[in-house]
């Protein structure tokens, strides 16, 4: 086999021919499966270029289509408000011609009511004249006159009354009285601390007082305007001055302010609770005073509403003495003097004890501390003779009864013994009441203060009822007002306050 190397030679040439053929017919295969590979994925690509355009243009007509659907809202909306704003233009013009025309209207009849009032006017001295000429005198010389004849007759009734007293004086009546009356003021004493327009505050540490005043002045403000009384701040340290003539505001006043001071929270909504809750306070305490004053002269049969108003004279005072030390004092000296003269000792010492019980509410009803006095006992079903013994205390109506006398008699008694009243504070206070009454008179006012001793008046109106124009007039009438009927040293300030409110729950 290895002998012939030729046959070797061809054989292995052959082989390699055989091989490199073989090789190429296996490439072509392998080409041509590759090649099909690729047509396969080339068709496989275009057919996902296909549906990827086919979706993108699907996106885009939905997205134009989106875009043509906002468009037709917003020109929607667009249109409605141009309709809406042609509407109101239209309705604006409407009104702007019919208030032209009320204008207009309003002009004339104010050219016609200038019209006649001047003709009313042309009237007026028309008639005057023919007046004058008729009574052949002046108007100011009739108004002269007149005013004559009312002094001359005025002044003849007083004349008469003074006449009448005299005839009616009988001396052995006065000496008889003055023993028992005498004896009567030997059983009884009684000591009575008048009653000032001051109260002093004390303070726990100086530096309060700027809470109390509060930022630019709010809480002081709020308080005064709650309360009707006047804070002196920088009087003295460690206390505050409560000024008012009226004992209860003042008391309402250092009740709240104790209040605040211990809450530790002073402000103006805190300080407008504090001052109810003071009030309520203060006429639970009114019912256990006038309670214990029933029960000390011995009187246990009183309704309950009238032992109320009863307390309530604990925070009166008449020329500087205590309204309710005076009914008790007077109650004492009723029921011994009756005794002595032997009349009927209960009704006289109910009526003294009740004499005075219009002064409870006469700051707040029109009408004298008599006839409050008499509505009040009718009410409550007192007794007629109590009543008849308590409403001749001023000889305002005759005397009906002995216990009458006795009440009249211990009511001068209780006053007039020293010590008891102070003439001095009688004027003060009295003209602050008159400048609280004369505010109250007008229709609108809701409450009035009169405070700074008697130099400012403030007056809280119904916003509801009065609006800022009525409020300037009514300070304007006022003032006129103080002016012709009051008598007093200086200027008085006269300020109307008009505040409004709205308060909503929510819930």
């Amino acid at each position: 086999m290895y002998q012939n190397p030729l046959l070797w030679i061809v054989l292995v040439v052959g082989g390699a021919v055989g091989g490199y053929y073989a090789r190429q017919a296996i490439g072509l295969k392998k080409k041509n499966n590759i090649e099909q590979i690729i047509e396969r994925q080339i068709d496989e690509a275009k057919v996902k270029a296909k549906e990827i355009v086919l979706e993108g243009q699907e996106r885009a007509s939905a997205l134009v289509e989106e875009a043509k659907r906002e468009e037709r809202e917003r020109k929607s909306q667009i249109d409605r408000m141009e309709e809406r704003l042609v509407k109101k233009e239209e309705s604006f013009e409407r009104d702007l011609h019919n208030v032209r025309t009320k204008e207009n209207r309003l002009n004339e009849e104010a050219t016609q009511l200038k019209a006649k009032e001047g003709a009313i006017e042309d009237l007026k001295r028309k008639a005057e004249d023919l007046v004058e000429k008729s009574a052949g005198l002046t108007t100011e010389q009739a108004r002269e006159i007149i005013i004559k004849r009312t002094q001359e007759a005025y002044q003849k009734d007083l004349v008469q009354m003074v006449q009448k007293l005299e005839h009616e004086r009988v001396e052995e009546l006065e000496k008889k009285s003055l023993d028992i009356l005498t004896t009567a003021i030997q059983r009884y004493s009684r000591s009575h601390v008048a009653e000032v327009t001051t109260s002093i505050f004390h303070l726990p540490n100086e530096d309060l007082k700027g809470k109390i005043i509060g930022r630019e002045g709010r809480n002081i403000k709020a308080l005064e305007r709650l309360t009707g009384v006047e804070f002196i701040i920088d009087e003295a340290p460690d206390y505050i001055v409560i000024s008012s003539f009226d004992p209860m505001r003042r008391e309402v006043a250092g009740l709240t302010l104790e209040k605040l001071l211990k809450d530790g929270r002073i402000q103006p909504a805190r300080i407008e609770e504090k001052v109810e809750e003071s009030k309520n306070e203060l006429t639970k305490r009114a019912f256990e005073i006038g309670e214990q004053a029933a029960h000390e002269v011995g009187i246990y049969d009183l309704p309950k509403e009238l032992i109320q108003l009863l307390g309530r004279l604990h925070f009166r005072t008449s020329y500087g003495q205590n309204a309710l030390v005076h009914s008790i004092e007077a109650a004492h000296l009723a029921g011994m003097i009756a005794s002595e003269l032997g009349i009927n000792a209960d009704v006289s010492r109910k009526a003294a004890l009740l004499h005075d019980i219009g002064k409870a509410i006469d700051h707040e009803v029109a009408g004298s501390h008599v006839e409050l006095g008499q509505k009040i006992l009718k009410k409550y079903n007192i007794s007629e003779k109590v009543i008849q013994a308590m409403e001749s205390h001023h000889e305002d109506y005759p005397f009906a009864s002995p216990e009458a006398y006795v009440v009249a008699a211990t009511d001068a008694l209780s006053a007039a013994r020293p010590g008891a009243r102070r003439e001095n504070i009688d004027n003060y206070i009295k003209r602050l009441e008159e400048l609280e009454k004369i505010a109250g008179e007008f229709s609108g006012v809701k409450q009035a203060y009169a405070i700074s001793a008697g130099r400012e008046l403030r007056i809280f109106v119904t916003p509801e009822k009065m609006d800022d124009f009525a409020a300037f007039q009514l300070a304007h009438d006022v003032a006129n007002k103080i002016e012709a009927e009051l008598k007093y040293p200086g200027e008085i300030k006269v300020v109307v306050i008009r505040e409004m409110r709205a308060v909503e729950y929510a819930r």
